[in-house]
């Protein structure tokens, strides 16, 4: 048989069986159009909410009013994240109002806003930046046995390279103010490590230099007292 009537010869032998099942096979097909349909619409509908939300958070982003507060921008942001649910630009918007709480000076509102955002996205692409977040506001309210934690967790527990390096300078920054100076060195010097060549090692690497200077100017004038 040539190759080609091998297809026909196959539906030749199932047509009987088409021909006595063809209710159930007619439902079948109904049912894989009214799927694909579905499908296709859903996924339609998700694609214009996203560009919608994108709209939204860019015309918010660019355009917001020059007397706007802080608080009143924390609100707009929070806003589309709640109209949004489910989209990229609400995540955004979800991090972008919580930061404007941040900065307008309003740190437990920030911190909740950055640890629900982290409850709801424990994996998500942002969610390094939320974490991060919630330990800066722990931080800032003088919670500092919490922010170390937080910190720490930021280091220990996501992928991002950013995040944890911003972590890192804090966590020194932290044993610097409690006169932890040798384990703020041992910080720098592995962030000066990590990434050598790069700005953030730039930085490390200066900071290291600047205690060890602090430590030495300060420990004869111990040694005389």
């Amino acid at each position: 048989m040539p190759a080609q009537d091998a297809p026909t010869a196959v539906l030749f032998k199932l047509w009987p069986w088409v021909e006595a099942n063809k209710n159930r096979v007619i439902a079948g097909a109904g049912i894989i159009i009214v799927a694909i349909f579905l499908f296709s619409f859903f996924s339609w509908q998700r694609e214009q909410k996203e560009i919608v939300a994108g709209r939204a958070l860019t015309q918010l982003t660019l355009s917001n009013p020059a007397n706007m507060s802080a608080g009143q921008l924390a609100d707009a942001y929070l806003k589309i994240a709640s109209e949004y649910p489910g989209t990229l630009a609400g995540r955004r918007a979800w991090l972008q109002g919580a930061a404007a709480l941040f900065a307008a000076g309003k740190f437990a509102d920030a911190q909740a806003q950055f640890q629900k955002f982290l409850d709801a996205h424990p994996d998500g692409d942002f969610s390094a930046s939320a974490a991060l977040g919630v330990a800066a506001s722990l931080d800032a309210l003088g919670r500092l046995d919490l922010a170390i934690g937080a910190y720490q967790r930021v280091v220990n527990g996501f992928s991002d390279v950013v995040a944890a390096t911003t972590a890192k300078f804090a966590l020194a920054r932290i044993d610097e103010q409690q006169g932890k100076f040798t384990d703020a060195l041992n910080v720098y010097e592995s962030i000066a490590r990590s990434s050598p060549g790069s700005p953030s090692a730039s930085e490390a690497g200066m900071r290291a230099v600047e205690l060890r200077t602090k430590v030495a100017s300060a420990t004869p004038a111990a040694g005389k007292r």
